[in-house]
């Protein structure tokens, strides 16, 4: 069985690696510009790393909460790098730079570790139901690889059902 995927990584619901998480708070969790530059800035200083595994590093250490867009990542990146805070010499890795040394260790407080700020303004909540639905999609994935058609259709219809409840805790009044 073969599974469209919509443009941008998006996974076949919508959301997933590029995309917002819709059970983190609307379209994903979002942090401010300041809270992307000092995450990457962070990070860099443990050891060099391009965009990409910033991006990573920081969906793993959120526990999938925030995962930065390149269009986040990137500005900050640069602006790291104007202030000489960060230098990529190969063009492949950034690397911290002694005045990025410094400005962590001046203002160590101030920078903290916005991933687990944006985790923790999540909520257990969020985090509990991200768990949750992971769960259920492997599942489903498990059926879809070991299943028959007739166990793939239940599975299917599942999910649609669960879809349909879900909405129909909605429109339901308090």
């Amino acid at each position: 069985m073969k599974h469209h995927h919509p443009p941008f990584g998006r996974g076949p619901w919508g959301f997933g690696r590029w995309g917002g998480s819709p059970w983190a708070g609307g379209g994903g969790q979002r942090a401010r510009r300041g809270d992307t530059r000092a995450a990457a800035l962070l990070l860099i200083a443990e050891e060099p790393r391009n965009g990409y595994q910033l991006m990573q590093e920081i969906e793993t250490r959120s526990e999938g909460i925030w995962r930065p867009s390149p269009g986040s990542m990137y500005p900050a990146l640069q602006q790291l790098a104007d202030e000489g805070l960060i230098e990529s010499k190969d063009a492949k890795a950034y690397s911290i730079t002694k005045d990025g040394t410094a400005y962590i260790e001046k203002h160590k407080d101030e920078l903290g570790a916005p991933w687990d700020t944006v985790r923790d303004n999540a909520g257990d909540d969020a985090v509990d139901i991200r768990q949750l639905v992971g769960a259920t999609a492997a599942a489903f994935i498990q059926v879809l690889k070991v299943g028959n058609a007739a166990q793939i259709e239940q599975a299917r219809e599942t999910l649609i059902e669960a879809r349909k409840r879900l909405y129909k805790i909605l429109s339901e009044e308090d």
